[in-house]
C-alpha cells in the first residue's frame, strides 16, 4: 500500500510543477476577519462595483448588518437597492439571461468564491487586468486568461499594460511569460489604496463564503482547553486507581 501511495505521489510531481510553472504568482492578500472597518468598505465596495453583475444569493442584508455591526438604516442607507427589505439576499439586478448574452456566459454567485478560489487568487486577480484590444471588454487578465469578466474596478485603479517576455523553446517554437505591469493611465486611488481596497473585497467574500469563521476558531480552541483539562484530571485519576491496585 505505501508502495502505491509513494507511487502516485511522484506520478503528480511533474503535473504540480507544470501548474507553478505555467501560473502566475499569486500575492499573499493577508486578509484579517476581526477587522470590522475593512469588512464593512469590502461591503460597500462589493456592492458598488461587483453586484451590478454577481449576486450572492446565500447571504442576507440583515446578517451582514449583524455580524459587521451596521443598524437597518444604515444597511437601507448605503448597501441595498431602494424598496428592498433588510431579510433580502443579496442578489443582483442583471437579469441572468442578458449577463449570458452580453459576456456569453451568467456571472457566477461570489457566496463561496473565497471558499472556492482562494483569497489570494481573488486578491491577485482583481488587480491583474491589462489593455487588450483583441478582448471584447478590451481587457484581459493575467490569472485568468480569457475571462469575460470586464475591469469594473478600473475607475479605483486605473488602466494597465501587460508586458510579456518571449521563451524560445529548443525546436524554435515560442510562448510568452508575464513579465510585469506598466501603468497607463491612473485611477482615483493610489497603488497603495487601491491595494487596500482590494484587501477589503477580498476580506469581505471570505467573510461570505464562512460568516461563523470566528466563532468557529473560539469555540474550537475552547474544546482544545477543555480537553486539555480533562486529561489532566483523568490521568491524575487514573494514577491514583492505579496507586491503590499495587
Amino acid at each position: 500500500m505505501k508502495k502505491i501511495l509513494a507511487a502516485l505521489l511522484f506520478s503528480l510531481l511533474p503535473l504540480a510543477a507544470f501548474a507553478q510553472d505555467e501560473g502566475v504568482p499569486l500575492q499573499h492578500t493577508n486578509i484579517n476577519l476581526s477587522n470590522t472597518a475593512s469588512l464593512q468598505r469590502g461591503a460597500k465596495f462589493f456592492v458598488n462595483y461587483c453586484m451590478g453583475c454577481h449576486s450572492a444569493r446565500y447571504v442576507r442584508y440583515n446578517r451582514v448588518g449583524k455580524d459587521l455591526g451596521l443598524t437597518d438604516v444604515q444597511l437601507e442607507s448605503y448597501l441595498m437597492p431602494a424598496g428592498g427589505k433588510v431579510s433580502d439576499t443579496m442578489v443582483s439586478a442583471m437579469p441572468q439571461a442578458d449577463a449570458k448574452k452580453w459576456f456569453g456566459i451568467p456571472p457566477p454567485d461570489l457566496s463561496l468564491e473565497a471558499d472556492s478560489r482562494g483569497t489570494d487568487w481573488i486578491y491577485t486577480y482583481l488587480k491583474s487586468f491589462y489593455l487588450d484590444p483583441k478582448s471584447t471588454t478590451g481587457v484581459n487578465n493575467v490569472v485568468f486568461p480569457h475571462t469575460a469578466m470586464p475591469q469594473v474596478l478600473w475607475e479605483l485603479q486605473g488602466t494597465q499594460k501587460a508586458i510579456f517576455t518571449i521563451v524560445r523553446n529548443p525546436d524554435g517554437s515560442a510562448y510568452e511569460v508575464f513579465n510585469r505591469f506598466e501603468p497607463v493611465t491612473p485611477g482615483k486611488l493610489t497603488p497603495e489604496q487601491f491595494d487596500r481596497a482590494d484587501r477589503d473585497i477580498t476580506n469581505f467574500l471570505a467573510y461570505m463564503s464562512d460568516p461563523i469563521a470566528l466563532k468557529s476558531r473560539d469555540l474550537g480552541l475552547r474544546v482544545i482547553g477543555f480537553l486539555i483539562i480533562f486529561f489532566v484530571f483523568a490521568y491524575l485519576l487514573k494514577r491514583e486507581i492505579w496507586k491503590k491496585i499495587h
